[in-house]
């Protein structure tokens, strides 16, 4: 058989390794095949691709070392970062939890969502330098190899491709092999800038995919704007469903929700029905905590596409945090039939069971969700077993339950709040304040810790403790009731004195 045939057989049908190991066999007899080069290029590019349109999430380091600042106040409701709008719609904050980023709890872990994931300012502050450079780890550091004439040489001992000794403006003028070139440096090598700007060059500006393959080199190097006037020409040219996307993601990095709504509610006048826009949509109204739009352009999604898992996802939590467990247990039934298989769904299922007063399910879901828990879900089945316990009654099995959540992660601020409360409840005050202040430097964004701790120092006459903790609860929860009786108390106490 044709090895050429045989390597493409296995590429389409994604079995990469054994077309690397064709394609390198036969590079060996013949260093110049530019078919076998191609598709070898292909093939580990195919291994190490990422949909980088898709959304994500900024992590710590982003957030603290990002200078792209557009309003230091922004106008509540127009801003990812800022605090959600003291009167908005949907679920109570008392119910809807939030993640350590103060953005509401979602139905899914999106793309990009984990802190330390390769190749962000997380990880490379949490790896040690493994470059030969004293600077963070970035695409102009480390070991970078390369490609040539020579280049297209492939030895057993070196790199497939050697960086250093490619002719960047040969390749940029071969049209037929400069896009697969740069898919392979861009997702392999991570420096890709000079061949796509020589390149979108070399076609006179007139090539979309160049500007956009150039918009995006800039955007992973941080050059926002530079990275949004490439996008904006390559929409001139043609109207692409990816372009909007990232373009769009410019925006929301530039802190600019509005701009990025408008961007892709264009591209759905031009792409009617597209799912990935409707989903990026909601994920903003969802970020902005306007929970009711985010639900609305979820439902759309599901019109188009009824077996979207995210859309499926996120209409049952918002069904669940409010008030209607058997709503949202149907949206989780349905992903179960889906072949979602997994520690998260079964807790999901035994909560809306336990609250739909389906009590024969629940204590078997969680059985089924602690048998297929991972070391970073167990700790929040266990959370929600003391929930379980609490419902029913039983203190010192929900005081356990909590327990083991935090032996599972001792990071756990919602368990060391609900410790402090049974704490509270023994009589064990001092046990009790230090889980509350233990909750609140691990969650910042709870509020629950603040207001606790603000009516334990009012029970034991610290006043003044209690006015100002009590007062970080209504910055994080302006609406809670109870919050703001006890700053009342406390300040007609004060005027009295």
């Amino acid at each position: 058989m044709d090895p050429l045939f045989l390597a493409l057989s296995n590429f389409k049908r994604r079995n990469f390794e054994k077309c690397i190991e064709i394609c390198t066999e036969k590079l060996n007899k013949n260093p110049y095949d530019q078919a076998m080069w191609s598709l070898k290029t292909r093939a580990l590019t195919e291994q190490v691709w990422v949909d980088d349109c898709d959304g994500e999430e900024e992590g710590l380091a982003d957030v603290l070392m990002d200078d792209n600042t557009i309003a230091s106040v922004a106008r509540p409701g127009t801003s990812l970062r800022a605090a959600p709008p003291s009167s908005s719609d949907g679920p109570s904050q008392t119910f809807r939890p939030s993640t350590q980023s103060g953005r509401p709890l979602s139905g899914v872990v999106r793309p990009g969502s984990q802190g330390g994931r390769p190749g962000t300012m997380d990880q490379a502050l949490r790896t040690p330098r493994t470059a030969q450079t004293a600077r963070p780890v970035s695409a102009t550091s480390g070991r970078h190899v390369r490609l040539g004439t020579a280049s297209m040489l492939s030895t057993a001992d070196g790199p497939f491709i050697n960086l250093a000794r490619l002719n960047v403006a040969k390749y940029a003028s071969q049209q037929s092999i400069a896009k697969a070139l740069f898919e392979y440096i861009y997702f392999h090598e991570n420096n890709a800038l000079d061949l796509a700007a020589q390149a979108t060059q070399s076609q006179d500006f007139k090539d979309w995919w160049w500007k956009v393959q150039l918009g995006r080199c800039y955007y992973r190097l941080g050059l926002f704007r530079d990275a949004e006037k490439q996008f904006k020409s390559a929409l001139k040219q043609q109207d692409n469903i990816n372009t909007y996307l990232l373009l769009g993601r410019v925006y929301i990095r530039l802190d600019q929700p509005m701009a990025a709504l408008e961007v892709y509610k264009g591209g759905l006048d031009k792409f009617h029905g597209e799912v990935t826009l409707l989903t990026a949509i909601s994920r903003i109204y969802e970020g902005l905590h306007d929970l009711t739009k985010a639900v609305k352009f979820y439902k759309d999604v599901l019109h188009f596409d009824a077996t979207h898992v995210e859309a499926i996802a996120c209409i049952g939590t918002h069904h669940f945090y409010t008030d209607q467990p058997e709503v949202a247990l149907r949206f989780y039934r349905r992903l179960l039939q889906m072949g979602i298989y997994n520690c998260e769904i079964f807790n999901n299922l035994g909560l809306c069971c336990f609250y739909a007063q389906q009590y024969d399910m629940t204590l078997t879901c969680f059985e089924r969700a602690l048998s297929l828990a991972t070391n970073q879900s167990v700790a929040d089945v266990w959370y929600n077993l003391g929930h379980i316990a609490l419902g029913i009654g039983d203190i010192n099995l929900a005081y356990q339950c909590y327990r083991l959540a935090l032996v599972a992660d001792n990071d756990h601020g919602e368990s060391y709040n609900n410790l402090g409360v049974l704490e509270y409840r023994r009589g064990n005050l001092d046990t009790s304040r230090a889980f509350f202040m233990t909750a609140a430097s691990l969650s910042p964004h709870m509020f629950q810790p603040h207001y606790n701790h603000a009516k334990l120092s009012h029970k034991v006459g610290d006043l003044q403790t209690s006015y100002i903790i009590v007062q970080k609860a209504l910055s994080l929860f302006p609406a809670h009731v109870d919050s703001k009786e006890l700053l009342k108390t406390l300040e007609t106490h004060f005027q009295t004195l």
